[in-house]
């Protein structure tokens, strides 16, 4: 007599995940489709997995955990996501050891961080767009991570924001400023001067200045090269960066004596990058604050 054939019974939460994660990559490489939806299917997949397992601590920690080495090796733009997943993950695991006491502490100080994390972020939203009535005579453009010779996302964007404005502002002259960093074969500033270039932007109407290496430098020597063309940069300066950048560019302007820097937002990338991003710009702030710098 035949054995009866054994169903395979497969929980409908891993055929979910499973119908989600392959529609993520369809999109993202068969489709070559760059747009926010197949990272969104990839969270909801997830999302979906950890609910499940919500009740099996052992299972629901590893999960974050791998999701988190994920996010931070393996994806790019989305390190401070993973950080956060393990900042939650630290919780559970406190939740679950430390007496009712000293939770309540943790608890109370985890509170009060956050409090304090949406203060900061306060600051740096409202800066997270273009001023009203931009037009100065030198746009200061912010370097970003260049790859070899090639230019960043971000930089790319940076430059994006930095063509728009010098098409709208004719007389308007650009200081492209930025160093050469690890990994770059040339400078940043070369590399978007080449680019913008590239785009149409008359070389006369582009100063390049190769020697910064953080956000004080580009407009501290950025501010040397208006002084020695004669001019001042008090009234006369606009500066184009990331949207989540704009508050703390122009901050440090300020303790440079430019109290009246035009912020320029660059276009914004892909949603959940720029999320990454003004998580990690509440702990610059915070150092700018603390440390002046």
């Amino acid at each position: 007599m035949k054995r009866k054939q054994e169903k395979i019974n497969i929980p409908w939460w891993a055929i979910l995940a499973a119908i989600l994660v392959a529609a993520a990559m369809i999109l993202r490489y068969p489709l070559g489709y760059y747009g926010e939806l197949p990272f969104i299917l990839g969270f909801i997949a997830v999302g979906v997995v950890i609910w499940h397992f919500r009740r099996n601590r052992a299972l629901l920690v590893s999960g974050l955990i791998a999701f988190a080495v994920f996010l931070r090796f393996v994806l790019r733009g989305y390190g401070w996501w993973a950080y956060t997943l393990l900042f939650i993950t630290a919780l559970c695991l406190l939740r679950r050891c430390l007496p009712a006491f000293w939770w309540r502490i943790v608890l109370v100080l985890t509170c009060l961080g956050l409090v304090y994390f949406v203060f900061v972020e306060s600051f740096i939203v409202r800066s997270a767009r273009t001023d009203a009535n931009p037009q100065r005579d030198y746009l200061i453009v912010l370097g970003a991570a260049v790859n070899g010779s090639d230019p960043s996302l971000t930089l790319i964007r940076r430059m994006q924001g930095a063509v728009a404005y010098l098409e709208q502002y004719p007389d308007s002259v650009a200081i492209v400023s930025g160093g050469m960093g690890k990994g770059e074969t040339v400078t940043e500033a070369q590399a978007m001067y080449d680019w913008m270039c590239a785009q149409g932007i008359d070389s006369a109407r582009i100063l390049m200045e190769p020697r910064a290496t953080s956000t004080e430098e580009n407009l501290r020597y950025s501010f040397d090269i208006i002084r020695a063309r004669g001019d001042e940069p008090q009234g006369h300066v606009a500066i184009v960066s990331s949207a989540y950048h704009l508050y703390r560019a122009k901050t440090m302007a300020k303790t440079l004596g430019v109290t009246d820097a035009a912020g320029v937002a660059a276009p914004w990338g892909y949603f959940f990058v720029m999320l990454n991003y003004f998580i990690r710009e509440a702990f610059g702030v915070t150092r700018l604050w603390i440390l002046g710098s």
